[in-house]
């Protein structure tokens, strides 16, 4: 299911993913507690290398990972939803015809939220020759087998990974993730805008450093109006002040 319900009208690629039947689809999944700069910067960044149909930014309704300190799943999508518009005032400024899904499939799916079953749903949802690429930074690559079943994945998705400071692939890498890029490791992105599933892209023209546990813990800052507004979405930052998150 997609909402779109509180996003603004005028966006022309806020739109159901569902239309026109898409044939390149990127994902980004996460918390987004809240969304912020760096999430828009890496979507925007796969949105124009791999010229994507549909962009789905996809909260998840129990990160398993993350603890029991999370901001309710409705007010997370609400957030997600504001930051769709920020995201999608940069693709029409730079000319991308990505349209933008906000996908609410792990909030209204019971029990904890994992990758693999999301990425089945959604390759069952767009069909066998659809590609499909879930958008990550280097640090969910290296953290990749403590996900559930997460030898499983590449059945299913590509994976497009983005540079992260402070997450050097080279020296951190664990052996099952070596094994998996030299199995499925492609040097540039023509592989993943043909291919379903199966190949690995690794950028290094990209590099985010932001994290939105470490922006919590600014957020509570005397300096908070000044962190918010350099880097988090101006319409996310509506919605955290007039609800009072974070504070």
């Amino acid at each position: 299911m997609i909402t779109t319900s509180s996003l603004a009208t005028g966006w022309p690629n806020l739109t159901s993913p569902h239309l026109n039947s898409p044939k390149k689809i990127g994902v980004l999944g996460g918390t987004f507690d809240p969304p912020h700069l760096g999430h828009l910067k890496l979507a925007t960044h796969f949105a124009k290398v791999l010229h994507l149909d549909v962009l789905l930014l996809i909260p998840n309704g129990q990160p398993w990972q993350k603890g029991v300190d999370i901001t309710p799943a409705e007010i997370r999508l609400q957030l997600t939803e504001a930051a769709g518009i920020d995201l999608a005032r940069a693709f029409l400024y730079l000319g991308l015809p990505t349209h933008i899904g906000i996908d609410r499939i792990e909030i209204d799916r019971s029990g904890p939220s994992y990758a693999i079953d999301t990425a089945k749903a959604l390759r069952s949802r767009y069909g066998a020759d659809a590609s499909l690429t879930w958008l990550m930074g280097a640090d969910s690559l290296l953290n990749l087998p403590s996900w559930n079943s997460w030898d499983q994945l590449l059945s299913f998705v590509n994976f497009a990974v983005a540079s992260r400071p402070h997450h050097d692939l080279s020296s951190e890498i664990s052996p099952e993730i070596e094994v998996l890029l030299r199995q499925h490791q492609s040097i540039d992105t023509d592989a993943l805008e043909k291919t379903p599933f199966g190949r690995i892209y690794l950028d290094n023209s990209l590099s985010v450093d932001l994290s939105s546990t470490h922006l919590r813990n600014q957020l509570k800052s005397s300096a908070r109006s000044s962190i918010a507004s350099e880097h988090i979405p101006a319409h996310v930052v509506e919605i955290i002040t007039n609800l009072g998150l974070y504070s």
